[in-house]
Protein backbone atom coordinates (compact mmCIF):
# COMPACT_ATOMS: atom_id res chain seq x y z
CA UNK A 1 0.00 0.00 0.00
CA UNK A 2 1.70 3.23 -0.93
CA UNK A 3 1.83 6.49 0.76
CA UNK A 4 -1.41 8.34 -0.48
CA UNK A 5 -3.34 5.61 0.23
CA UNK A 6 -2.64 5.18 3.74
CA UNK A 7 -3.26 8.99 5.07
CA UNK A 8 -6.94 8.87 4.90
CA UNK A 9 -6.83 5.51 7.09
CA UNK A 10 -4.18 7.67 9.59
CA UNK A 11 -5.96 11.34 9.32
CA UNK A 12 -9.41 10.25 8.70
CA UNK A 13 -12.83 11.62 7.70
CA UNK A 14 -13.78 13.89 10.67
CA UNK A 15 -9.81 15.43 10.62
CA UNK A 16 -10.13 16.66 6.81
CA UNK A 17 -12.93 18.06 7.17
CA UNK A 18 -11.44 19.83 10.14
CA UNK A 19 -8.35 20.68 7.83
CA UNK A 20 -10.28 21.87 4.87
CA UNK A 21 -12.48 24.36 7.01
CA UNK A 22 -9.60 25.85 8.30
CA UNK A 23 -8.22 27.62 5.45
CA UNK A 24 -11.65 29.68 4.94
CA UNK A 25 -11.57 29.90 8.74
CA UNK A 26 -8.20 31.06 8.66
CA UNK A 27 -8.44 33.67 6.10
CA UNK A 28 -11.61 35.01 8.21
CA UNK A 29 -9.41 35.63 10.99
CA UNK A 30 -7.15 37.08 9.87
CA UNK A 31 -9.85 39.68 7.90
CA UNK A 32 -11.35 40.01 11.37
CA UNK A 33 -8.18 41.19 13.18
CA UNK A 34 -7.54 43.37 10.66
CA UNK A 35 -11.21 44.70 11.02
CA UNK A 36 -10.34 45.43 15.21
CA UNK A 37 -7.06 47.06 14.30
CA UNK A 38 -8.66 49.43 11.88
CA UNK A 39 -11.30 50.02 14.38
CA UNK A 40 -9.55 50.57 17.53
CA UNK A 41 -7.01 53.27 15.45
CA UNK A 42 -9.84 55.02 14.65
CA UNK A 43 -11.16 54.98 18.27
CA UNK A 44 -7.73 56.27 19.07
CA UNK A 45 -5.40 59.72 18.90
CA UNK A 46 -2.17 58.92 17.14
CA UNK A 47 0.19 61.16 19.07
CA UNK A 48 -1.20 59.61 22.19
CA UNK A 49 -2.38 56.80 21.97
CA UNK A 50 -5.75 57.79 23.98
CA UNK A 51 -8.98 57.18 23.27
CA UNK A 52 -10.18 60.10 20.78
CA UNK A 53 -13.97 61.95 22.05
CA UNK A 54 -16.52 59.34 21.07
CA UNK A 55 -14.83 56.66 22.17
CA UNK A 56 -13.80 58.29 25.52
CA UNK A 57 -17.28 59.12 25.89
CA UNK A 58 -18.83 55.66 25.59
CA UNK A 59 -16.62 54.13 28.16
CA UNK A 60 -17.08 57.28 30.11
CA UNK A 61 -20.59 56.58 30.33
CA UNK A 62 -20.80 53.02 30.91
CA UNK A 63 -18.26 53.57 34.17
CA UNK A 64 -20.90 56.18 35.55
CA UNK A 65 -23.64 53.96 34.52
CA UNK A 66 -22.01 51.24 36.28
CA UNK A 67 -20.23 52.64 39.26
CA UNK A 68 -22.09 55.67 39.64
CA UNK A 69 -21.37 58.04 42.99
CA UNK A 70 -17.94 56.09 43.40
CA UNK A 71 -16.86 57.87 39.90
CA UNK A 72 -14.70 60.83 39.34
CA UNK A 73 -14.28 63.16 36.49
CA UNK A 74 -11.35 64.73 35.82
CA UNK A 75 -10.26 67.49 32.80
CA UNK A 76 -6.51 68.25 32.52
CA UNK A 77 -4.79 71.08 30.65
CA UNK A 78 -1.61 71.59 30.19
CA UNK A 79 -0.04 74.93 31.49
CA UNK A 80 1.76 77.18 29.07
CA UNK A 81 1.96 74.60 26.37
CA UNK A 82 2.42 77.23 24.11
CA UNK A 83 5.41 78.55 25.48
CA UNK A 84 6.86 74.92 24.88
CA UNK A 85 5.53 74.49 21.31
CA UNK A 86 7.46 78.46 20.35
CA UNK A 87 10.78 77.57 22.57
CA UNK A 88 11.69 74.43 22.43
CA UNK A 89 9.63 73.16 18.72
CA UNK A 90 6.70 71.10 18.28
CA UNK A 91 8.66 67.99 18.08
CA UNK A 92 8.91 68.92 21.85
CA UNK A 93 5.65 69.39 22.03
CA UNK A 94 4.22 66.23 20.82
CA UNK A 95 6.85 64.69 23.24
CA UNK A 96 5.08 66.82 26.44
CA UNK A 97 2.02 66.07 25.07
CA UNK A 98 2.53 61.69 24.92
CA UNK A 99 4.05 62.02 28.32
CA UNK A 100 0.92 63.18 29.57
CA UNK A 101 -1.06 60.93 28.26
CA UNK A 102 1.12 58.38 29.28
CA UNK A 103 0.80 59.64 33.08
CA UNK A 104 -2.67 59.94 33.12
CA UNK A 105 -2.88 56.35 31.68
CA UNK A 106 -0.61 55.11 34.52
CA UNK A 107 -2.34 57.20 37.23
CA UNK A 108 -5.88 55.90 36.04
CA UNK A 109 -5.07 52.43 35.77
CA UNK A 110 -6.95 50.51 32.55
CA UNK A 111 -10.27 50.34 33.17
CA UNK A 112 -10.44 54.04 33.18
CA UNK A 113 -11.64 56.34 30.29
CA UNK A 114 -8.62 58.13 29.31
CA UNK A 115 -9.32 60.62 26.07
CA UNK A 116 -7.61 63.33 24.52
CA UNK A 117 -10.41 65.93 23.82
CA UNK A 118 -8.40 67.95 21.52
CA UNK A 119 -5.20 70.17 21.59
CA UNK A 120 -3.51 69.80 25.39
CA UNK A 121 -6.80 69.25 26.54
CA UNK A 122 -7.67 65.78 28.61
CA UNK A 123 -10.09 64.41 30.50
CA UNK A 124 -10.35 61.08 33.07
CA UNK A 125 -13.02 59.09 34.07
CA UNK A 126 -12.25 56.91 36.69
CA UNK A 127 -13.78 54.58 39.82
CA UNK A 128 -12.73 56.75 42.49
CA UNK A 129 -14.65 57.54 45.67
CA UNK A 130 -14.14 60.38 48.31
CA UNK A 131 -12.25 58.51 50.48
CA UNK A 132 -9.27 58.58 48.05
CA UNK A 133 -10.43 61.31 45.99
CA UNK A 134 -8.40 64.05 47.58
CA UNK A 135 -5.00 61.95 48.00
CA UNK A 136 -4.86 60.71 44.76
CA UNK A 137 -5.42 63.87 43.24
CA UNK A 138 -2.79 65.18 44.86
CA UNK A 139 -0.61 62.61 43.33
CA UNK A 140 -1.77 62.97 39.80
CA UNK A 141 -0.66 67.04 40.25
CA UNK A 142 2.69 65.64 41.41
CA UNK A 143 3.28 63.45 38.41
CA UNK A 144 2.18 66.33 35.75
CA UNK A 145 4.76 68.51 37.35
CA UNK A 146 7.19 66.52 37.18
CA UNK A 147 10.17 67.23 33.94
CA UNK A 148 9.65 65.92 30.38
CA UNK A 149 13.09 64.32 28.93
CA UNK A 150 13.31 65.27 25.45
CA UNK A 151 14.21 62.85 22.34
CA UNK A 152 17.57 64.69 22.21
CA UNK A 153 18.40 65.23 26.10
CA UNK A 154 16.86 68.55 26.90
CA UNK A 155 14.45 68.74 29.94
CA UNK A 156 11.26 70.43 29.33
CA UNK A 157 9.26 71.57 32.90
CA UNK A 158 5.96 71.06 32.46
CA UNK A 159 2.50 71.82 34.44
CA UNK A 160 -1.14 71.04 34.15
CA UNK A 161 -4.06 72.63 35.90
CA UNK A 162 -6.92 69.31 37.16
CA UNK A 163 -10.07 70.31 37.92
CA UNK A 164 -12.56 67.22 39.47
CA UNK A 165 -16.30 66.69 39.36
CA UNK A 166 -18.02 63.82 41.17
CA UNK A 167 -21.55 62.48 41.43
CA UNK A 168 -21.69 62.54 45.16
CA UNK A 169 -20.90 65.89 45.34
CA UNK A 170 -22.82 67.75 42.27
CA UNK A 171 -25.89 65.01 42.53
CA UNK A 172 -25.53 63.97 38.68
CA UNK A 173 -24.42 61.34 36.70
CA UNK A 174 -24.49 63.27 33.74
CA UNK A 175 -21.47 63.19 31.85
CA UNK A 176 -21.50 66.87 29.67
CA UNK A 177 -22.67 68.31 33.60
CA UNK A 178 -19.95 66.83 35.29
CA UNK A 179 -16.83 67.68 32.54
CA UNK A 180 -18.48 71.35 32.47
CA UNK A 181 -18.04 71.74 36.18
CA UNK A 182 -14.62 70.17 36.58
CA UNK A 183 -13.60 72.50 33.61
CA UNK A 184 -14.89 75.33 36.05
CA UNK A 185 -12.82 74.12 38.78
CA UNK A 186 -9.83 73.67 36.35
CA UNK A 187 -9.86 77.05 35.46
CA UNK A 188 -10.53 78.11 38.72
CA UNK A 189 -6.99 76.74 40.15
CA UNK A 190 -5.46 77.36 36.98
CA UNK A 191 -1.51 77.41 37.62
CA UNK A 192 -2.58 76.79 41.27
CA UNK A 193 -0.39 73.17 41.15
CA UNK A 194 -3.40 72.30 42.82
CA UNK A 195 -6.46 70.28 41.83
CA UNK A 196 -9.97 71.92 42.59
CA UNK A 197 -12.63 69.49 43.15
CA UNK A 198 -16.03 71.05 41.83
CA UNK A 199 -18.75 72.41 44.25
CA UNK A 200 -22.14 73.51 42.90
CA UNK A 201 -21.09 77.01 42.55
CA UNK A 202 -19.14 75.62 39.39
CA UNK A 203 -22.29 73.54 37.87
CA UNK A 204 -23.47 76.83 37.39
CA UNK A 205 -21.08 78.25 35.41
CA UNK A 206 -22.52 79.25 32.12
CA UNK A 207 -21.12 76.58 29.22
CA UNK A 208 -21.10 76.54 25.20
CA UNK A 209 -21.18 73.11 23.58
CA UNK A 210 -20.74 71.64 27.03
CA UNK A 211 -17.54 73.56 28.01
CA UNK A 212 -16.88 76.54 30.02
CA UNK A 213 -18.15 79.67 28.51
CA UNK A 214 -15.18 81.34 27.81
CA UNK A 215 -13.04 78.60 27.07
CA UNK A 216 -10.55 78.89 24.14
CA UNK A 217 -12.40 76.62 20.83
CA UNK A 218 -15.84 77.03 22.17
CA UNK A 219 -17.77 78.80 19.52
CA UNK A 220 -15.83 75.86 17.34
CA UNK A 221 -16.33 72.87 18.46
CA UNK A 222 -18.88 70.09 17.66
CA UNK A 223 -21.66 68.54 19.97
CA UNK A 224 -20.49 68.41 23.92
CA UNK A 225 -19.26 64.85 25.37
Amino acid sequence: MNVAMRLPGRIGPNALLITAAAVPLTGWAVHAVTLYKQIAAKEKDPLTGLLRRDAYTARARRLLARHGDDVTVVMVDADRFKAINDGLGHAAGDTVLASIAARLTAWAGPRAAVGRLGGDEFAVVLRLNSDRRERRLEQLVRMLHTPVTLDDGRTADVAASVGAAAPDVLGTRDLSALQRAADAALYAGKHSGRAVVATAAHATTPSINGRRAGRPGTTVWGRAA
